[in-house]
């Protein structure tokens, strides 16, 4: 490891150390402006749903949500680039600077987003702006992490990381929240018809006065008193990228941050604040304001938790906490999402007990019910059977037919035989077909959407809850924990790109990935394989490989 030393230390302050008024005015100011640039991030992935329809209108609505969430992967596929680029700047100019230029590229491409016109409008160009405006996005927001938590870090005193750094923790969570209540209130001022219309544009365009008073709040931060100290020493690194990255002493610690933190991290992260929402709304048919409530609450009760194990991993130290919260994680997603099912719908928790449907088909005949771009037409029997029961949210299991080419739907004990799209009498026979399916599904009881009246709220809070505890467990010491791994002249760019490869990838794409895999498979469970085959390999490499840092002195450079 590059930074080994094990005895405490404070901070090589230029003059005298810093006060704690300003300490705590360094804490507000970069948790404030970082909860802004979430907030801008976020807006994207809670109006997902709109977006698709908005900007991907020229594909069926399954493609077209699994290709709005592509575009919102989009924005994390290019954070480690933005790592690398202003993760060098903070190295060899400084932290402020850098991190004040990131926000300001985050807010300015969030309002455009909200005078971009639609895909009925201008057509394929509209998709083509918006993913153009998520790169930016994502651009910024790769430099946005590693400033701000290393700015913070490096104001704390020792014995203190943990609890400082878990304020920039918190940002993530707030800023979603705060995304949440601004969708929410807009919506109920509007009414649902207008604010789907053009409303959901309101809270873009709010993203000019969130910038304005991120900027103002950061031209009022002193830079960092260790890069204050390494540049009055001439101690800064003069080519960041090469020390970080070809040299393996420190990318051999670049991949076990990667590997057996990060990605664990992430997909526990993103499981529990936005594949859960987007389950409760896209699988369990809860209507989104409902949904965005419910998990609002959650996010209430649980955004305290990442001081309270931040400032635990200044005790007991950071890996074990992290490790713990992705092995809680794997172990008992499977069964939390099901309560959710439950407790949210449970009209479709009772129909899938007593009538469960299956597809049975040839399998030579049956494709991966995905397609972003909207040219292949699935018109075999299996095909059509899957992408009817994919267009009604339908849970299904798949069974292989004796029968070449043929495919049937059970639903209990009711067969409907499927149809070849293809062939020349396919129009009638689709409508027979449909009028069969729809006829089967209401008798078993499936729901076209989750019944208000019937949801729990409560424990939909509670299960929701819990997972937010677990992403208070891995992401409230990881701050701090990173910036440990790495020396001072090139802690900015080391700790930004596993930060960020974890968090834009292997995070990321977990909506994307499991839909795709639950649109495949039909079982509306089998996209959570994805985050806790992830949070097991973390859980194997951080517990085998890495050592516990909270003692390392972070001055060295």
């Amino acid at each position: 490891m590059t930074s080994t030393s094990s005895a405490p230390a404070e901070p090589v302050y230029p003059s005298a150390p810093p006060t704690v008024q300003a300490i705590r005015k360094v804490i507000l100011a970069s948790s404030l402006g970082t909860v802004f640039e979430w907030y801008d991030f976020y807006l994207y992935g809670s109006l997902a749903a709109i977006i698709s329809r908005q900007f991907f209108s020229g594909v069926n609505p399954t493609a077209g949500f699994i290709f709005a969430l592509l575009a919102f992967a989009a924005g994390f596929a290019v954070r480690p680039f933005g790592a690398l680029v202003f993760g060098r700047l903070g190295d060899l100019i400084g932290r402020k600077h850098t991190f004040l230029v990131t926000i300001v590229i985050m807010g300015a491409s969030t309002f455009v987003v909200g005078l971009l016109p639609s895909y009925a409008q201008i057509g394929i160009v509209a998709p083509v702006l918006l993913i153009v405006l998520r790169l930016l996005q994502g651009l910024a927001l790769g430099g946005e992490y590693g400033g701000a938590a290393t700015y913070v870090a490096e104001y704390a005193p020792h014995g203190k990381r943990g609890q400082y750094t878990a304020w920039i923790q918190t940002t993530a969570t707030m800023g979603l929240f705060l995304s949440l209540l601004i969708i929410l209130g807009v919506r109920v001022l509007l009414g649902s018809e207008a604010f789907e219309s053009w409303g959901w544009r309101i809270p873009f365009l709010l993203s000019a006065v969130l910038l304005g008073i991120s900027v103002w709040i950061r031209l009022a931060l002193d830079e960092s008193p260790v890069f204050q100290a390494m540049k009055r020493d001439g101690k800064r690194s003069k080519a960041p990228l090469r020390e970080s990255f070809a040299e393996w002493g420190n990318l051999k610690i670049v991949l076990l941050a990667l590997f057996g933190l990060t990605a664990g991290q992430a997909v526990v992260w993103y499981t529990g604040q936005f594949y859960s929402l987007f389950f409760l709304t896209q699988t369990l048919k809860v209507d989104s304001q409902t949904a965005n409530l419910l998990v609002a609450a959650s996010l209430l009760l649980g955004t305290p938790f990442f001081i309270v194990f931040g400032a635990l991993s200044d005790r007991i130290g950071r890996k074990p906490i992290i490790l713990a919260g992705c092995a809680l994680a794997a172990a008992t997603y499977f069964p939390l999402f099901r309560a959710l099912t439950l407790f949210a719908n449970p009209a479709l928790a009772q129909a899938q007990e007593t009538a469960p449907v299956v597809v049975i088909a040839d399998v030579s005949g049956c494709s991966v019910q995905f397609n972003p771009v909207g040219t292949s037409k699935f018109t075999s029997p299996c095909d059509v059977a899957k992408s009817a029961l994919v267009a009604r949210g339908v849970p299904y299991t798949n069974a292989d037919s004796p029968v070449s080419g043929g495919a049937e739907i059970t639903v209990g004990a009711t067969r409907i035989r499927s149809f070849d799209g293809a062939a020349p009498d396919a129009q009638a026979s689709r409508a027979s077909f449909e009028s069969e399916l729809n006829a089967a599904l209401a008798v078993a009881g499936y729901p076209a959407q989750a019944d208000p009246a019937r949801i729990n709220k409560t424990m939909v809070v509670l299960v929701l809850f819990v997972l937010v505890l677990y992403v208070t467990m891995v992401y409230g010491p990881i701050a701090a924990m990173l910036v440990e791994l790495f020396p001072s002249k090139i802690r900015y760019t080391s700790m930004s790109l596993p930060y960020h490869i974890g968090n834009g990838w292997f995070g990321g794409f977990l909506p994307t990935t499991a839909f795709a895999i639950v649109a495949a498979k039909g079982d509306i469970y089998a996209g959570l394989w994805y985050p806790v085959a992830i949070a097991v390999l973390t859980l194997v490499i951080g517990a085998i490989f890495l050592r516990e840092t909270k003692d390392i002195d972070i001055t060295k450079t």
